[in-house]
């Protein structure tokens, strides 16, 4: 979660389907012209997608939420592993497609895989698309007990094990002149939940600015990306939620024309005999990951800020600061079970003055 101006940003499961917009008019007390409003809508990435933004009127803010969530839901609809779409070839369908043929797909998705590979090179493996097998029997277990919270148990070793053996990202074989996807290995299967929020609203975040939106803040699912600045010319001032105590901030960052991404042991998780066990995998253990009980990571994109706040949650501290040191401009928050704060270095910088 996230704090805007004093508001908490809290991912949620979609309550409808239906689009649903709360927008709050506020003058900014900066400019006499320009309004503040806020809309939130539920449905797309299984999540809450919040929007602050300056414009002249109601009315330019009505279009502007419109093109977001428009934008968003092709997103959301391309990279989606739970369900189908007529007329549409999306992640889904190239799972279903594993080990038998290889499966057109809009440049979006080639895109989106082709980052997901960068990804498994920059993190050393901890962010790997291909660990569908795995998640998938994690996802399982979860949702049953959650469901069943009597009934609650862990995936055996030996299940985790074979499905580990279908997880080369290797065997995701691209085509970008055909724009197809191929499977090789029949039981494999991608999960791109580590990095599609955050690359959907980077990509998102262009369109806006290419279509001439400016001084807009979205958050999808508290995946934030800051687009411009307030109204006053000053950075958007965005609050890093203490997961002990979500009433209360553990930092301020400024962020303009940047973003912030966190990663948790309290977003997604279920009990079995009193402990638990949460949705962040490490794929070497093929466990939850250990050590940290949140991690927010600051970056010029959405998208790599994404990955690497799965990648720090499961790193230690020392090759997670090793790692964030090496990214120009990114820097990195640690939350430790204890309630201490670590901080990467130079990461003053972005803090509210």
């Amino acid at each position: 979660p996230f704090f805007i101006k004093g508001k908490i940003l809290m991912a949620k499961k979609a309550l409808c389907a239906a689009l649903a917009f709360l927008i709050i008019p506020g003058i900014s007390g900066c400019s006499n012209r320009e309004k503040r409003f806020d809309a939130t809508f539920l449905e797309l990435f299984d999540t809450v997608t919040e929007i602050v933004a300056y414009t002249e009127s109601r009315a330019e803010f009505e279009e502007l939420a419109r093109f977001i969530y428009d934008s968003l839901s092709e997103y959301h609809r391309l990279y989606n592993i739970y369900e189908s779409y007529e007329g549409l070839s999306n992640i889904k369908t190239i799972n279903e497609n594993a080990g038998t043929s290889p499966v057109k797909v809009d440049k979006r998705i080639i895109d989106l895989l082709l980052f997901g590979k960068e990804m498994y090179k920059l993190t050393g493996g901890k962010v790997n698309i291909a660990l569908g097998p795995v998640l998938k029997i994690w996802h399982e277990y979860r949702e049953n007990g959650i469901n069943n919270p009597e009934s609650a148990k862990l995936p055996g070793q030996r299940e985790l094990t074979d499905a580990a053996g279908h997880t080369d990202i290797d065997s995701i074989v691209i085509d970008t002149d055909n724009n197809t996807v191929f499977l090789e290995d029949k039981d494999m299967s991608l999960d791109v939940g580590a990095i599609a929020k955050g690359y959907a609203a980077e990509c998102v975040a262009r369109l806006l600015k290419e279509n001439g939106y400016n001084d807009v803040l979205l958050s999808v699912g508290g995946n934030v990306r800051a687009l411009g600045a307030r109204d006053d010319g000053t950075a958007w001032e965005v609050g890093i939620a203490d997961p002990f105590d979500k009433a209360r901030t553990v930092n301020t960052v400024s962020l303009k024309d940047t973003s912030l991404v966190a990663s948790g042991d309290y977003q997604r998780y279920y009990t079995v005999n009193g402990r638990r066990y949460h949705h962040i995998i490490n794929p070497e253990t093929l466990m939850p990951a250990e050590g940290f009980t949140a991690v927010s990571v600051i970056s010029e994109s959405s998208a790599v800020a994404d990955a690497l706040s799965t990648a720090l949650f499961i790193l230690p501290l020392d090759v997670g600061q090793k790692l964030i040191g090496g990214i120009p401009n990114t820097y990195a928050v640690w939350v430790m079970p204890d309630g201490s704060v670590k901080y990467s270095p130079g990461f003053e910088k972005i803090t509210k003055s």
